[in-house]
């Protein structure tokens, strides 16, 4: 029997953040005592006190258990060369790997190499993302750096750091602008802040599509399709608010603006996350194409995409889907539905795609009375009407 593949969990968040400080805290955790943790350098992070055993130049032995190693060139290189040792026994067993990427870091690459590279589908499976956001800063950082708000968007579990810093009336009211417009860009992502020891390894690196405990699929959680509809609904009624106010202040008067700065959120603007369920059984052909025109056409935009699928070939046995842009992980066959939903279920985040483009796309294939061959009529291939 195969063993199960190695969880991967990604931790990110923009320069200042907090990310090493929570990443040197993690580290002292029971839980991670069996996990390999891939950082930048180990000058980066406080924990010279805790080592037990110097392996080699880039790879030690923490107190907790933990293995700590650095990157050597390429990323995938080292995950290699981690696995390599550890098949040999010339480092200890490990059953999860976290990589910490740079404060400027676009996480999209490192997650592509997860996900595609060849040599670690068979050993390897992405897990999630961990986003590290600075409450007292985050609002000035997303409104000035749009890699910080890719960082959120893509994020499974948001941690926000220096929350103790926000005090008196002006202080709650920056925390609770931040919360709303992380919610806003990750709706479905579960936030868990440093304050009181909030953000625990255990409660950070559960967030998969498999239960750890179970072994079972959790898609309800890992979906979370729920939130992009709530997400959704919040996000149409802005839109509505913000162009009654833009209809109220071009009419209402007329002065010069200077420094008056109407769109902080530019780059905000731009993400849409959404969801959207159909009950008919798509034919793996279909499916194989409308995943490859997704690509082609929306890759770059497509930031994260997860979904449970019916297929008609097996309609009992649905397949899961998790992309990142213009890559795709090995769909997953369930051997059932997880629960009593038996629908295909897709949730998408994406910079400047409406949802009716890509409903539409999915659905020309599932159309029961425009099936079968009419499903690749040029009705289907207008991704851009």
């Amino acid at each position: 029997m195969a063993s199960a593949p190695i969880p991967v969990a990604i931790l990110t968040g923009f320069l200042g953040a907090g990310k090493t400080t929570l990443l040197n805290y993690l580290l002292k955790d029971p839980f991670l005592a069996d996990a390999a943790v891939i950082i930048n350098e180990f000058g980066d992070v406080g924990i010279d006190h805790l080592l037990v055993e110097r392996a080699d130049e880039n790879v030690i032995e923490m107190a907790s258990g933990c293995l700590c190693c650095t990157i050597r060139g390429d990323l995938i290189d080292t995950i290699h060369d981690l696995l390599a040792r550890r098949g040999r026994g010339e480092i200890k067993a490990f059953n999860r790997i976290v990589i910490e990427t740079t404060g400027l870091a676009d996480p999209a690459p490192v997650l592509h190499a997860v996900m595609s590279e060849p040599g670690l589908l068979a050993t390897c499976r992405l897990e999630g993302v961990i986003t590290v956001v600075d409450a007292f800063n985050g609002m000035a950082t997303l409104d000035a750096h749009p890699e910080a708000v890719k960082q959120v968007a893509v994020a499974d579990r948001i941690v926000l750091t220096k929350v103790d810093l926000l005090v008196g009336r002006e202080g709650e009211d920056m925390l609770f602008a931040i919360i709303a417009r992380l919610r806003k860009l990750a709706p479905a992502a579960r936030l868990l802040t440093t304050h009181r020891n909030e953000a625990t390894a255990e409660r950070l690196f559960t967030m998969g599509l498999f239960d750890p405990k179970t072994k079972s699929a959790d898609v309800q959680n890992w979906l979370a399709a729920e939130a992009y509809e709530i997400g959704e609904k919040r996000g149409r009624r802005n839109r509505r608010a913000k162009a009654h106010e833009d209809h109220d202040h071009h009419h209402g008067h007329d002065h010069d603006h200077g420094d008056h700065h109407h769109d902080v959120s530019r780059h905000d603007e731009h993400i849409r996350s959404f969801s959207f369920s159909d009950a008919n059984a798509i034919s793996p052909q279909g499916l194989e194409l409308f995943m490859e025109l997704l690509k082609s056409y929306h890759g770059a935009n497509m930031l994260r995409m997860k979904g449970i699928v019916k297929v008609s070939d097996d309609p009992s046995r649905p397949v899961v889907l998790h992309g990142v842009q213009h890559v795709f992980h090995p769909p997953v066959r369930l051997p059932a539905w997880p629960d009593k939903d038996e629908r295909t279920r897709l949730v998408f985040i994406v910079k400047d795609i409406e949802k009716p483009m890509i409903e539409g796309l999915f659905r020309a294939f599932t159309d029961q009375i425009s099936g079968g061959a009419e499903a690749f009529t040029d009705k289907t291939l207008s991704l851009n009407r």
